[in-house]
């Protein structure tokens, strides 16, 4: 940052600077004729990091880079260009608090201290409601990117919850879920339980028709899991055939009906459209368990994993508790 002058010696006209718009133009020019005029090149950065200072652009731009690091791809950049200002809220802090500034080409800045600052708003209405409509403009301009950055954040978060095959929640969500619902389930004294469904010989399946079909099959039997709960229920995949499906306030007697109801569905369900083309019906083993008084989420999803295996070892397609 190179110093070429002041603002008297500059020439610049200071109806041009967006600060001073509405203010006594003479009085302006008088109170910044001894202010320093400096020079950035194109990509240096303003190093001022002891005082609190307000930068005006003359000619040239500048990009803000805020939220991030320089050099980073994870901030969102702002352009000031000619007539704009930045540092307002270091003024306001009286703390040299700038956020990355660099010059995007050539750029000449008016540089006005902070005390001579306070000295303008103390003794220009103009000059206090410019910078309170651009502070204004700023805080709005901050909130909507929040927004913005917020709703991303739901959008990606809830992606990295569900399967992207299926759409079903994924073992991400069940890891972060199962001991909340296990938790309440205990504390208010009210049953839990969980089915573990594995659909029966789906590597020979897949083996036979293809792994474009295996999909559209898994998602088939996805969508009878899904379509036959509760909207209270939650369907989740566990992991490669394996479906799962959690019941709160369902006690083992019910869950054994949702089961035998569902394993029926899967028996019945219409895999693909195109019945010229002739498929298997795709079955599943059931295995349910309930919340033990004394246990945890492990012993749950172990309790349901023991029934699964009890079902295919009564030779599948069938529902064990």
């Amino acid at each position: 940052m190179k110093h070429i002058g002041t603002f008297r010696d500059a020439g610049f006209p200071v109806d041009e600077l967006e600060l001073f718009r509405g203010a006594d133009m003479a009085a302006a020019a008088a109170a910044l004729a001894d202010c320093e005029v400096v020079q950035l090149n194109a990509g240096e950065a303003i190093e001022d990091t002891v005082r609190a200072r307000l930068y005006i652009v003359l000619s040239g731009m500048l990009e803000v880079e805020t939220d991030g690091h320089a050099g980073t791809s994870d901030g969102h950049i702002t352009r000031i260009l000619h007539g704009e200002s930045v540092g307002e809220q270091s003024v306001l802090d009286d703390a040299a608090n700038l956020d990355a500034v660099r010059a995007v080409e050539d750029t000449r800045l008016l540089v006005i201290e902070s005390k001579l600052a306070w000295q303008l708003i103390d003794h220009s209405n103009a000059v206090a409601r410019n910078l309170l409509r651009l502070l204004s403009f700023r805080i709005r301009a901050a909130n909507a990117l929040l927004r913005r950055r917020q709703k991303l954040g739901e959008f990606y978060r809830q992606l990295s919850l569900n399967d992207t095959l299926t759409g079903l929640y994924n073992r991400t969500w069940l890891a972060d879920m199962l001991p909340k619902l296990v938790a309440r389930a205990r504390n208010q004294g009210s049953p839990l339980a969980l089915l573990m469904v594995d659909l029966d010989n789906f590597k020979k399946f897949n083996d036979t028709h293809g792994h474009l079909i295996g999909d559209a099959a898994l998602c088939a039997a996805a969508n009878v899991i899904r379509d036959g709960l509760r909207p209270s229920d939650f369907a989740v995949r566990y992991g490669g055939e394996e479906l799962m499906a959690v019941l709160p306030e369902t006690t083992a007697e019910l869950a054994q009906m949702v089961a035998e109801r569902l394993c029926k569905q899967m028996r019945e369900a219409v895999l693909f459209p195109d019945m010229r083309v002739p498929m298997p019906h795709l079955t599943a083993c059931f295995g349910v368990a309930v919340l033990d008084p004394n246990g945890d989420e492990t012993s749950l999803i172990d309790a349901a994993d023991a029934a699964l295996y009890r079902a295919k070892e009564a030779g599948r397609n069938c529902v064990s508790l």
